[in-house]
């Protein structure tokens, strides 16, 4: 397979992100009255868009979360982020090196993705080709965030390799009808599970030139 462009999700892939969102989530549902260790919401909630990460913790409490819910957890987390976020290992690297184009699609708030980006470093390189699932109609697992974006670069979705590091983003991935590359080296990736559900997993970023048949 020949690739034409690169499409890298943001959370976990560029950015060292999932602790903080999984430690500052944990944080803000205790507040609603649910009880959850980073772990568990890690395993609950890992790659889903924001608003989906509501509306599950109101199906747990049983009752919809307080309407101001979501913009409190979002000044908590960006004021973490810009304080403790970096890039994932590689990644800066990994980046000048590409000889093929590349852009960034999220199920994250457009806002987030460029605060972390920009407190990581990232920004430079990825400025003008950010997508988020809130410029569609459905996010991950369904394929529309990685079909529009495709679209934006203008490139056909079989030209199109992925890099995901979440099942939620292999699922939709592979609805995409693109190649599907895990990230297994953070610790909320599940390389058995990622490789199952279609996706080829690798551990270094330094890793993924080859696989892709760039070296």
């Amino acid at each position: 397979m020949s690739f034409a462009l690169i499409i890298f999700d943001c959370d976990g892939v560029l950015i060292d992100s999932e602790p903080i969102a999984n430690r500052v989530l944990a944080d803000r549902l205790a507040t609603v009255g649910i009880a959850m260790t980073p772990e568990e919401v890690m395993r609950a909630f890992v790659g889903r868009s924001r608003d989906t990460c509501i509306a599950m913790a109101g199906e747990m409490r049983g009752a919809p979360l307080p309407a101001d819910f979501g913009a409190q957890w979002d000044d908590v987390f960006h004021e973490a982020l810009a304080r403790d976020v970096g890039p994932v290992q590689g990644v800066p690297e990994l980046l000048r090196s590409l000889s093929i184009p590349y852009c960034v699609a999220s199920n994250g708030e457009p806002l987030h993705m460029r605060l972390g980006l920009e407190a990581a470093g990232l920004m430079p390189f990825v400025a003008g080709r950010l997508f988020s699932a809130a410029e569609v109609e459905n996010p991950k697992p369904a394929p529309d965030i990685y079909l529009h974006a495709a679209r934006k670069m203008g490139f056909p979705p079989e030209r199109c390799a992925v890099v995901e590091d979440t099942p939620t983003g292999v699922r939709a991935g592979i609805a995409a009808r693109m190649a599907v590359f895990a990230y297994v080296g953070g610790p909320q990736s599940d390389g058995s599970l990622l490789e199952s559900l279609g996706a080829r997993p690798f551990r270094r970023m330094a890793e993924l030139p080859a696989l892709l048949g760039l070296s």
